[in-house]
């Protein structure tokens, strides 16, 4: 096993979800930025890389969100809160990836108008369009709490807030569905002890 591998492991080993953050720590909006960059190199279908971020980094904006969360306490404690948005029509994002490619030779403009084709018809069911933004961004979020691990911060993902109340309070455009909210900053204390199932309760092998 490479020391990078097992540095990668370790820090998947150590993630936990930390509830109680240290208010005297401060995230500068250059970290907050470097982070959010590493997050958006998760995958994504098609790569439409469909993930919006609204960052609540002064104290004024994390009070204003507490309510909306149920006055979790990590909201207002946190260095900085990241809702993770998902994209509705994250199709739109289409020529936008697949354009520049093919100006540039990397694929036949036959190529792009294909996958644009496909794209735009599987978003003519709105189901898909819905399960597609919250599956794509569910994997922006994880990159964000693994990224935020390798960079000596803590996280906790949160899903308990008024969606309604949150869309209305921030001005989210319609285009965008709220996922999650994610912490971030250093602990004041460890987090409770957990346990998870064996790997042979969660998984069938064929």
């Amino acid at each position: 096993m490479s020391s990078q591998e097992n540095t990668a492991l370790n820090i998947l080993e150590e993630r936990t979800s930390i509830k109680e953050y240290d208010t005297s720590v401060s995230i500068s909006k250059e970290e907050l930025t470097k982070l959010l960059s590493i997050t958006t190199k998760a995958p994504s279908a098609w790569n439409l890389q469909h993930w919006h971020f609204t960052v609540f980094h002064s104290q004024e904006s994390k009070d204003r969100l507490l309510p909306i969360a149920f006055n979790q306490k990590q909201v207002s404690q946190a260095s900085a809160v990241v809702a993770v948005l998902g994209d509705l029509q994250a199709n739109l994002n289409g020529e936008a990836v697949y354009g520049p490619l093919a100006e540039a030779g990397y694929m036949t403009e036959e190529i792009k108008n294909t996958l644009l084709g496909q794209i735009n018809g599987a978003y003519q069911n709105s189901g898909f369009a819905r399960d597609a933004a919250f599956t794509n961004a569910s994997l922006a979020a994880m990159q964000l709490m693994i990224a935020a691990k390798a960079m000596g911060y803590d996280t906790c993902a949160m899903g308990g807030f008024d969606k309604e109340a949150f869309v209305k309070e921030f001005n989210i455009d319609e285009r965008y569905v709220p996922v999650m909210l994610i912490s971030v900053g250093k602990p004041v204390k460890p987090a409770h002890k957990s346990n998870r199932f064996d790997v042979s309760d969660v998984s069938t092998w064929l």
